[in-house]
C-alpha cells in the first residue's frame, strides 16, 4: 500500500491557505463573519500560517444550531478561520484517499451526490428485476428484486477516534498532518468512549463539518470493502450512514 509522508507543508503554503479560504467564502461572500475576516486578509492568513506551522493552532469552540428537515438534527458550525484549515487540508489529502473508495460511495465527492444515488438505485433495481422481463415462456409473473435498506444509528457520534486514526496512518505518515487530524477530532462532539489498555478512547464528529463528512467516508470505506469483497454484494450503493444492498434472491439478501 502506498504512503505519504512530508505532506504538511504543501497543507500550510501560503497559496493552499488562500485557495482553501477563496473555497470557505464561496456562496457567503456577503455574511458578516466573512467580511470582517477579508478586512485584514492578509494579516489573518498569515496569523492562521504561523499557527499550523508552529502547532499552536486550535480551533475555535463549534456553534451548535438545532434543525429540522424533517428529523431532529443538531448542526455544529465551525469558524470561518476553521473551515479555512479545514479546506487546506482536505484540499491535500482528499485526493489520496478518494481514488480508494469503491465507485458507489456516493457522498459527498465529486461527480457524485443524491442524484447519482438514485440513478445508480435505478440502474441497480433494474439489473436484479430484469427491468420486469417475464420469467419463462408459460409463467404470467415478473421476476422480483429485493432490496435491504439500513442504516447506522447515532453514527457521527459514534465514530471512533482511535480506529478513525488508525486507518489514516494506513495512508498517511507524515506526523503534523496526524497532529492536525487530531486537533479537529478533539474540537468534535467528543463523548467519552471508554478506556482501553488503560488508554482514553474518544468518540463522535459534529454533524455538518467538512471534515466530518470526508472523515465518514474514510471510516465506512472499510465497510464497503467488507460488503462488496467478502459478502460479494454485487449491487451495493452507500450514502454517508445509509446503505443499500440489492439482489434477486430474497434467501440470498437474508444471508
Amino acid at each position: 500500500m502506498e504512503t505519504y509522508n512530508n505532506l504538511y507543508n504543501k497543507i500550510i503554503f501560503l497559496k493552499n491557505l488562500f485557495l482553501a479560504y477563496k473555497k470557505a467564502r464561496k456562496h457567503k461572500t456577503k455574511k458578516l463573519y466573512v467580511i470582517e475576516f477579508e478586512l485584514n486578509l492578509q494579516k489573518n492568513l498569515l496569523k492562521l500560517y504561523e499557527e499550523l506551522k508552529n502547532q499552536t493552532y486550535f480551533p475555535k469552540s463549534l456553534v451548535n444550531l438545532i434543525v429540522k428537515d424533517p428529523k431532529t438534527r443538531k448542526i455544529s458550525k465551525s469558524d470561518f478561520r476553521d473551515r479555512i484549515a479545514r479546506h487546506a487540508i482536505l484540499g491535500v489529502i482528499e485526493p489520496i484517499f478518494d481514488k480508494t473508495f469503491i465507485y458507489d460511495s456516493c457522498a459527498n465527492r465529486i461527480g457524485k451526490g443524491n442524484l447519482f444515488a438514485i440513478k445508480r438505485f435505478d440502474y441497480f433495481a433494474g439489473k436484479v428485476s430484469k427491468n420486469g422481463k417475464i420469467d419463462g415462456w408459460f409463467n404470467n409473473n415478473q421476476i422480483r428484486g429485493y432490496c435491504f435498506k439500513a442504516d447506522i444509528k447515532h453514527y457521527f457520534e459514534e465514530v471512533n477516534h482511535k480506529v478513525l486514526l488508525d486507518i489514516i496512518k494506513r495512508k498517511i505518515t507524515d506526523e503534523k498532518i496526524i497532529w492536525l487530524i487530531e486537533r479537529i477530532l478533539e474540537n468534535g462532539v467528543k463523548i467519552g468512549g471508554g478506556r482501553r489498555n488503560g488508554i482514553e478512547i474518544n468518540k463522535g464528529m459534529p454533524l455538518g463539518n467538512l471534515t466530518s463528512q470526508f472523515f465518514a467516508n474514510v471510516y465506512l470505506n472499510e465497510v464497503d470493502y467488507f460488503v462488496k469483497c467478502i459478502l460479494g454484494a454485487k449491487y451495493y450503493i452507500r450514502y454517508v450512514d445509509d446503505f443499500v444492498i440489492l439482489h434477486n434472491s430474497k434467501q440470498q439478501l437474508e444471508k
